[in-house]
């Protein structure tokens, strides 16, 4: 069986969830889908990394880093990090925090000092509904003078996400919709 097939069906079996629920851009939706349970698990977490690892190796230039908001993209962008490494093309880790840290440094991204100004890099979320939270991500890279030139996630809901990372220059490349759950 392929990774990808492989990754569904442990998101259909993991993460997907029938019932009413108050998503993070305030929608209702009548299912919900929440990746950390497989990204949190040694084979998700493994073909998460591969997957996105592969996208991210097309890329014409060579990416530096990967990352995004956390919590949904910690697990995500350490997967992609230990597989490039295990691949001898590492590619370093970072965490976008919601707020920058109250103390020490007060560093909004943990792991920045890993990465050059100017550094290329991706993107990546579990699911995209709205966008809101990936363009935040997206936002606060090119604050801290990070070169964004991929966008990942694993599931698009198609509600307006794609639409919206666009609007920001960005394409956005998913490995599921949510028609694959349907």
């Amino acid at each position: 069986m392929d990774l990808r097939k492989k990754l569904l069906g442990l998101l259909k079996e993991k993460a997907y969830r029938k019932g009413k629920v108050i998503l993070t851009s305030g929608k209702e939706s009548d299912f919900y889908i929440d990746c950390r349970p497989v990204t949190l698990h040694p084979e998700g977490g493994y073909l998460v990394g591969k997957l996105f690892y592969s996208l991210i190796k097309s890329a014409p230039e060579k990416i530096k880093g990967v990352g995004g908001l956390t919590m949904g993209a910690d697990p995500i962008a350490t997967a992609i990090s230990l597989i490039s490494y295990m691949e001898g093309d590492p590619i370093n880790a970072f965490i976008i925090r919601k707020e920058p840290k109250k103390h020490g440094r007060s560093l909004w991204i943990e792991g920045i000092d890993n990465l050059e100004e100017g550094s290329r890099v991706a993107i990546v979320e579990d699911v995209v509904t709205t966008g809101g939270s990936t363009v935040k991500a997206i936002e606060r890279a090119m604050e801290e003078k990070l070169q964004v030139v991929k966008v990942l996630a694993i599931v698009d809901r198609n509600e307006g996400g794609r639409e919206n990372i666009r609007k920001y220059g960005f394409e956005l490349e998913s490995l599921f919709t949510r028609e694959d759950f349907l």
